[in-house]
């Protein structure tokens, strides 16, 4: 059932216009690069938080809305992010990803060129939860976990290098890790052994694709997130 927007302010809340697609039993939201997921020490408002409050306004719930976090994505990197909006859809969602049968695509900007225009990276990563930092290790020691996913080299410019990365895997920083672990540091970021950090704590990582069979309607559906606005994701977003 619609509501009329009249007595509604939903539309005024910052993260209405991040909406990549909704339906009855999901939400797919542009995460900015500031944003969080979920809570944590910082005590900064998350991104599920925010979007329960848009559902609640916009479909005028008596109390809170539920929401379910599906996947994460780390607090500096940008994209698409999904929610469920029903137990139902959560549930299937969580299953699905599982059996690995989401594909998802990621961006990113990175110095060094890689070693050939496209390959697949099979490491295992090692998680330090004091660093909160993961490792590339040669064996599976200790609680070394399989990680891969496959690059392709997209685009250049006169100082960077835009990876196409299909994430086959969903481990701890995989996709920084592993380009880091290959030569290839993304922009911005720090931990992973880029030369210096973005201005606005960003890195130039995107989750640029999100393809999936639908949890309720069992149909296909393919949801694309522009990059953030700055000059180099607008360089590569143009080419």
């Amino acid at each position: 059932m619609s509501v009329s927007n009249t007595d509604q302010d939903y539309t005024a809340l910052p993260v209405a216009s991040q909406i990549l697609y909704e339906d009855n039993h999901i939400i797919v939201i542009n995460k900015l690069p500031s944003q969080i997921v979920q809570g944590d020490k910082t005590g900064d408002r998350p991104l599920s938080e925010l979007v329960a409050e848009y559902l609640r306004l916009r479909w005028n719930k008596p109390g809170d809305a539920f929401i379910g976090v599906v996947h994460r994505l780390d607090r500096p990197v940008s994209g698409a992010i999904m929610f469920a909006k029903t137990s139902k859809a959560l549930s299937r969602l969580n299953e699905m990803l599982k059996q690995h049968e989401w594909q998802k695509k990621y961006w990113a900007v990175v110095k060094n060129p890689p070693p050939s225009p496209e390959g697949t990276l099979i490491d295992y990563l090692r998680r330090d939860e004091a660093k909160n930092k993961s490792f590339v290790v040669r064996t599976k020691t200790g609680n070394a976990q399989l990680a891969e996913l496959s690059y392709k080299l997209l685009a250049k410019s006169d100082n960077y290098y835009l990876l196409e990365v299909d994430l086959k895997t969903g481990r701890h920083h995989q996709i920084r890790a592993q380009l880091a672990g290959m030569g290839c540091p993304i922009k911005g970021d720090l931990k992973y052994g880029f030369a210096r950090s973005n201005a606005d704590g960003s890195i130039h990582l995107h989750a640029r694709q999100i393809d999936f069979i639908h949890p309720v309607r069992k149909e296909p559906v393919s949801v694309i997130a522009t990059p953030p606005n700055d000059a180099v994701w607008n360089h590569f977003a143009s080419i």
